[in-house]
């Protein structure tokens, strides 16, 4: 016996059940970080062919391939999924809530973007 209780020794078995599955070997496992050094990935899922990818959620994972295979199974179980995306939070530059009105206000002045002035003739569907 190497001093271990039952409970110690069944984690660890079940750790180096799931390192194996995950194809880690005891030697090559990667060093276990706390998930707040991770950085964060942002997820993007597009729920069936044709459709846009529409954000489904974020997670921190250590690169770009565990935060693929990370989104998969927390964002996809139900098979919902037939495209996913990650992208580092870092990399996305969006406009900020308190600058809303000056930012889009040029667009304001341009009121032919939006079809409120075409009458839509008789019998045409699916406009």
């Amino acid at each position: 016996m190497s001093g271990q209780s039952p409970r110690e020794a069944a984690g660890e078995a079940r750790e180096a059940g799931d390192a194996e599955r995950a194809g880690h070997t005891s030697e090559a496992r990667p060093t276990a970080r706390p998930a707040g050094e991770w950085p964060l990935w942002e997820v993007f899922v597009r729920s069936r062919r044709g459709l846009s990818h529409s954000h489904a959620g974020s997670l921190h994972a250590p690169d770009a391939q565990m935060a693929l295979r990370n989104a998969r199974d927390l964002y996809t179980r139900r098979a919902e999924g037939v495209s996913i995306w990650v992208v580092p939070s870092s990399a996305i530059t969006a406009s900020s809530p308190d600058e809303r009105d000056p930012f889009f206000e040029p667009a304001a002045d341009k009121p032919y973007r939006h079809p409120t002035f075409y009458e839509i003739p008789e019998g045409v569907k699916h406009l």
